[in-house]
């Protein structure tokens, strides 16, 4: 374990975050707000001690492997969720320090799952921390570093799988930095295009950037009481769920259209079962929430809404749907564990994945019939190898096993079944609301014990990392291995 250079990128890390925190910053002083002295002494601590703590030139061994990947990235979002929910605590708008890990988390790992009871009484400087959080933790914390400065000569790719969501790293480019800065770049440029039609609808700037970050890092943390619905506004509703909607298709999608690869694009299984997926629940919920609507229009516009914002793991609301028939609220539920596309800002298990393990399952039936069958699972005209179908089934027995475990842990706490069980599933996919009345869309978490926001911030950086990261680091192995002392 190559110690040193792990210590001297996590440094330049801290130091990121440090330079970010100058934009909550000026926030605070653009609106007279006394809370800037806060960002101004985390983000002075995270950039003197990156400074200090960092080495400006690592002599020696300078390479890193899949081990040091998996470890920088566990390790820097625990570091940068820590520092991050410091603004929380010390602007006193949260009471405890779990509490403000458990909203610092859920920003950055974009599941918006709240503590907050109300957000009127917060300061817009503190709720742009929030909602900027989701932004820069939807492709990435250590993207969004690797596409400024570079981490580590030729091996920043081991640290770019270890973090971006999907079965595999989809490398664009043939310099892992390269590619960080071209997601980046359509990242910013398709938040921006968001931001700047809702303020042109007439949205607030603030409101409308904030909106922004939320939606394109399928975060869901709104900035009123209320989320999206409390506008009124159907133009505002119908322009961010297909924002909510195209930031859940891999990004390698806008890539090819970038470049022209209209066959490239066009052919992915994927994003074709992503969207039959959405018109599928959109038109079952439809149907059946439809006497409870004045007209077919509104209840079409609920369900979209409802459809794009789950299916992305945003979490944005415009309806109560703990009132709707339990038959949408089972798709909903199903919604949560699907989640959207490989290599998107969107949390769940991955459609990429169902794509795999219905294709794998077919052949294991056809081989029933014929024994000696040989068949070849191909994705888009590419073989998909035995490896990554295994790889695909361990993460799945390990998703299992982690929801099991996590839902007796809650359910410690003494909630009904459906609260303890939802919000694991919310919180391990990254969606945000549960169902029920205490975490369901229109709740919060604010009255579970701090035991279960403990497990429940576990499951967060577990969903989001796809498992392995925060296992390898919760690992006594991990920290037993030789190496250079720090």
């Amino acid at each position: 374990m190559n110690f040193k250079m792990i210590r001297n990128i996590i440094m330049k890390l801290m130091m990121a975050e440090g330079i970010l925190l100058i934009l909550p910053l000026i926030v605070a002083v653009i609106y007279n707000e006394k809370e800037w002295k806060v960002f101004a002494a985390i983000s002075a601590v995270l950039i003197i001690g990156g400074l200090l703590l960092g080495d400006r030139r690592v002599k020696g061994n300078t390479r890193i492997f899949a081990r040091e990947g998996f470890f920088i990235v566990g390790m820097t979002w625990v570091l940068w969720s820590f520092f991050g929910c410091l603004v929380f605590y010390f602007s006193g708008v949260l009471p405890t320090l779990v509490d403000c890990f458990f909203e610092m988390v859920s920003g950055f790992t974009t599941t918006g799952a709240s503590v907050f009871i109300t957000v009127a009484d917060v300061p817009k400087s503190v709720l742009f921390w929030r909602s900027f959080s989701h932004w820069v933790g939807g492709m990435g914390v250590l993207v969004f570093v690797m596409a400024l400065i570079p981490l580590a000569k030729n091996r920043s790719m081991y640290i770019m799988g270890a973090e971006v969501p999907g079965p595999v790293a989809g490398k664009i480019l043939p310099k892992a930095g390269a590619t960080a800065k071209t997601l980046y770049l359509m990242y910013f440029a398709m938040t921006m295009a968001l931001a700047a039609i809702l303020a042109f609808g007439g949205m607030p700037i603030y409101d409308a950037l904030c909106n922004a970050f939320g939606t394109a890092g399928t975060g869901g943390f709104a900035v009123r009481d209320g989320s999206i619905g409390s506008y009124g506004n159907p133009f505002y509703e119908i322009v961010i769920a297909i924002f909510m909607m195209l930031f859940g298709i891999n990004f390698n999608i806008y890539y090819y259209l970038m470049n022209r690869k209209i066959k490239d694009a066009v052919k992915n299984t994927e994003m074709w079962t992503y969207f039959a997926i959405i018109a599928s629940a959109i038109t079952l919920i439809t149907v059946d929430i439809i006497g409870m609507y004045t007209s077919l229009g509104h209840a079409l516009r609920d369900a979209f809404f409802t459809v794009t914002s789950i299916i992305s793991t945003t979490g944005f609301g415009t309806a109560n749907y703990d009132l709707w028939p339990n038959f949408s609220k089972t798709i909903i539920l199903l919604l949560m564990i699907l989640g959207g596309c490989a290599g998107s800002t969107g949390g769940g298990i991955k459609i990429a994945r169902v794509v795999i393990i219905a294709k794998a399952m077919r052949r294991e039936l056809k081989k029933l019939v014929h024994p000696r069958l040989v068949q070849v699972i191909k994705i888009d005209g590419k073989r998909v190898d035995d490896k990554a179908i295994s790889g695909v089934f361990v993460y799945m027995l390990f998703y299992v096993v982690i929801m099991f475990v996590s839902c007796f842990l809650v359910a410690i706490d003494g909630k009904d079944l459906m609260t303890s069980i939802s919000a694991v599933i919310s919180c391990l996919n990254n969606v945000g609301p549960g169902i029920g009345d205490i975490v369901g869309s229109v709740g919060n978490y604010s009255t579970l014990s701090a035991f279960s926001k403990i497990v429940l911030t576990i499951d967060m950086l577990i969903g989001r990392l796809e498992i392995f990261p925060v296992l390898l680091l919760l690992s006594p192995g991990m920290w037993r291995l030789k190496g250079a002392d720090w």
